[in-house]
């Protein structure tokens, strides 16, 4: 009835603890679970290898997110697709609500499904988010936001205790329908990792279909992932998909707006936050960040304006 893809870059034990929760709580809702292994190093591939229901593809680089997540989508064949981070975990009763949801006939025209994700401190996450704005990117930079919330992206101000039609749900739980991936051809591999699954929905709901937060299916999620490891390239990555987001959607002048923005104001507004925290990690960090972006930025526009 669903496959799941779980792309896996040194997750450590979280993967088999994700696995695990699958073949314990996934029944007979489950027919593949599908380990994409992007070149991890720390040997977690190996912990799932040979378990019952698994397919293992060893990517032997790391090909980013989403193209790792097209690539094990390409080997299923159920109705739905369930995209799942090693450091997600699921709960009992969490595929039967969700796959009895979709299956109802007056949700038929939601393609996205998120679920509601715990914390490892027992709160609830705040997993949804409205599409980007240049107005909730401009709050993010300067940090308007933390004292708004509702002027960013982030669904901050919301407790996430409703169901709710939603913009888009994170990508830890994303549950689609195939046909709709198969549709759209998948995520956008230009998105190295995130953004791709917010790219995602919103090419969704251009074509007609609704992303839908179901607060009584719930799942682990210890948040963060793997990328806490590399806290200076998330940063760069994130900033890059951010870029490649507003240029892919937004107006020009308005893409330039939050280019100028993300380039001029915000490293100062990091930096800040940084320093009045006394966290030199944190601003060795956030300049390691935009020095990747600055040396990626001007080959970008460079092949962009050649093309």
């Amino acid at each position: 009835m669903l496959d799941i893809i779980v792309v896996n870059w040194n997750a450590g034990p979280q993967l088999k603890t994700c696995v695990d929760s699958v073949t314990q709580f996934g029944g007979d809702y489950v027919g593949k679970i599908i380990v994409v292994d992007n070149g991890s190093i720390d040997g977690s591939e190996t912990s799932v290898e040979g378990m019952p229901n698994v397919t293992l593809i060893r990517a032997g680089e790391n090909l980013g997110f989403g193209k790792a997540c097209n690539l094990g989508a390409k080997d299923a064949d159920s109705d739905y697709l369930l995209f799942l981070n090693p450091d997600a975990a699921l709960f009992e009763g969490t595929l039967r609500k969700v796959v009895n949801f979709m299956q109802a006939p007056a949700n038929q025209v939601v393609g996205i499904c998120g679920a509601q994700l715990i914390e490892e401190s027992g709160k609830v996450s705040r997993s949804c988010a409205r599409f980007p704005s240049v107005t909730g990117f401009l709050a993010h930079a300067v940090g308007l936001d933390r004292i708004f919330p509702g002027l960013g992206n982030s669904m901050a101000e919301w407790d996430h205790l409703a169901d709710r039609k939603v913009d888009q749900v994170i990508g830890a739980f994303f549950f689609v329908r195939r046909r709709l991936f198969e549709q759209l051809q998948g995520f956008d591999e230009r998105f190295f990792v995130y953004f791709e699954e917010v790219d995602f929905s919103y090419r969704a709901r251009l074509a007609g279909w609704q992303s839908f937060y179901l607060a009584d299916a719930q799942a682990f999620h210890a948040g963060g992932g793997t990328s806490n490891q590399v806290k200076a390239r998330r940063l760069f990555y994130s900033l890059r998909s951010r870029l490649l987001y507003a240029f892919k959607h937004f107006s020009f002048p308005a893409a330039l707006m939050v280019l100028a923005t993300t380039l001029l104001l915000e490293p100062l507004a990091r930096s800040a936050l940084a320093l009045a925290r006394r966290s030199l990690s944190g601003l060795k960090e956030t300049w390691a960040g935009y020095r990747m972006l600055l040396a990626w930025v001007p080959e970008w526009l460079f092949k962009n304006k050649t093309r």
